[in-house]
């Protein structure tokens, strides 16, 4: 028995490498396990559930497929796919969580999330995500065409690009009191996250103990995944 966490993915038409090695997961990892959990970033952009990229297509059937095997797939939104919606999620069969989700697993208690709330160092993107976020300024980039949406998409993802040049690596990560406090507040003694691309697991000495935080790594030449089973939390590597 066993539950599986991936993130940072970024799928993209122009890296088949890496669509390629998620589809081989899914059908060898992932169809074996309890559950599968994706926290965020599994496509590079999302511009609506209406874009017709055959890519999303793919993936929503292989998805699909999991689902109909009976192996629950859930979902929470990272940065680059925040405006994936409901008409997706039904389409490929998976359940659609808020941006941080307690979940019991072989008797722990995790907090799963993507991550990027606990960068909190890094004010100006936090402002963004408070704009971007907002409801209405949602339903109003939705309302746009879809050619205007993949113009303002692109030019939105060359400014994050050139704003991160000149970010040190430690603002881009998370603040520990950021993870302490979430963890306090949920009441967990462990975290599943991605989105700093940092794989490792972390000890924490918390005011009311030990715990530990997991980080997923990116999708770039390699997969990632933290498996959880009774006995352990296990961060994976694997070739594509």
């Amino acid at each position: 028995m066993s539950t599986l966490f991936i993130a940072d993915l970024h799928l993209c038409a122009q890296e088949p490498a890496i669509t390629a090695g998620f589809l081989r997961f899914l059908q060898r990892e992932a169809v074996h396990a309890d559950a599968l959990y994706i926290l965020g970033d599994l496509f590079e952009a999302w511009i609506g559930d209406d874009d017709p990229e055959p890519l999303h297509s793919e993936i929503a059937t292989a998805l699909k497929t999991l689902h109909q095997a009976g192996i629950p797939c859930y979902f929470i939104h990272g940065n680059r796919d925040f405006l994936l919606g409901k008409r997706f999620a039904k389409q490929s069969g998976m359940i659609l969580l808020p941006e941080e989700q307690v979940v019991e697993l072989y008797g722990r208690k995790i907090l799963i999330l993507h991550g990027d709330t606990l960068c909190t160092d890094d004010q100006a993107y936090q402002e963004f995500r408070k704009k971007v976020h907002n409801t209405w300024i949602q339903r109003a980039f939705l309302a746009l065409p879809l050619r205007w949406r993949l113009k303002i998409a692109a030019k939105m993802r060359a400014r994050s690009q050139q704003s991160n040049q000149y970010k040190s690596t430690a603002i881009m990560d998370v603040n520990p009191q950021a993870v302490e406090q979430a963890m306090l507040r949920h009441n967990v003694h462990w975290m599943i996250h991605g989105h700093t691309h940092r794989p490792a697991i972390h000890p924490l000495a918390l005011p009311n103990g030990e715990a530990h935080r997991a980080v997923l790594g990116a999708w770039h030449t390699q997969g990632s995944m933290i498996k959880v089973t009774a006995d352990a939390v296990e961060l994976i590597e694997f070739p594509f």
